[in-house]
Parts: structure tokens; sequence; C-alpha cells
């Protein structure tokens, strides 16, 4: 998840110099995207991604937090010693990402009919001008 393709050695190398293709490269699939998602909307704790409703399994779920760690997108603190637990949050490169979910959100609102917005934990919700420019973070 460092913007190249990994070997199997565990070595990256660059594929492209294009921002777009180096960007997807660490956040351009379906169930990352929704992590960041829920991130943005004030999920922090492993459940709380678990009881969204697209239903991830544990072990994507899993799997996509540890890649956006590593990408230095989310940062992962203890909230609980015994058993030790852990809750996520979006770093400012990972808080960097919200222009491009609400970017995603509107298209999606506009040309994919019957679609819902979701609403941030414990915040208003966003809502979009006829310019589409948002006057809150986020929804999805």
């Amino acid at each position: 998840m460092t913007g190249g393709a990994e070997a199997r050695n565990g070595t990256t190398f660059k594929r492209s110099s294009c921002p777009i293709t180096n960007g997807l490269n660490i956040f351009g699939d379906k169930w990352t995207l929704l992590v960041i998602r829920d991130l943005v909307l004030g999920k922090r704790r492993y459940a709380d991604f678990i009881s969204s409703p697209e239903n991830i399994a544990s072990n994507i779920l899993s799997d996509r937090l540890k890649r956006l760690e590593t990408a230095g997108l989310v940062s992962r603190r203890v909230y609980q010693q015994k058993p030790v637990r852990y809750e996520y949050v979006l770093t400012e490169k990972g808080n960097d990402l919200k222009p491009i979910l609400e970017a995603i959100s509107r298209w999606g609102k506009k040309h994919c009919p019957g679609t819902d917005v979701f609403r941030p934990v414990d915040q208003p919700a966003l809502r979009v001008s006829k310019t589409g420019s948002a006057n809150s973070d986020f929804k999805g």
C-alpha cells in the first residue's frame, strides 16, 4: 500500500507515475473506501465497522484496517487493556480523502436512483447545495 505494486518478495515497485493510479493502489477498492467512509462518519471500533449495512467480512475488515494503518491513513489506539481492543481514527492524510468521498456521494446520489445518504455518528446531516458544495463535514 505504498503506491506501487507488491512483488512476491514483499518489495514494492512503481508501475506508473500517475497520481490517480498510485492513489487507487492505496484506497481504490470497494471495502477500503467503505471503511474510510465509516471512519469519516464517526465509527471507531471494530464492532462499529462490522455493523455497517454492507456486511463486510471480519477477515476483510481486519486486512483493510491494517493496510490503512500501514499507508498512514489511519492510526490505531488502545481503548481497553484486557482483552486488548483498539479504536481507529483517520490521520491528517486520511482526512484529506473527505472531499473525494463527498464527490463520490454526490455522484452516486445523482446517478444511482434509490441510494440513501448515511449520516455521521452524533453529527448533523450534510446538506449539499444546488451548486454541489457541502455545508457540513460529510455524509456518505
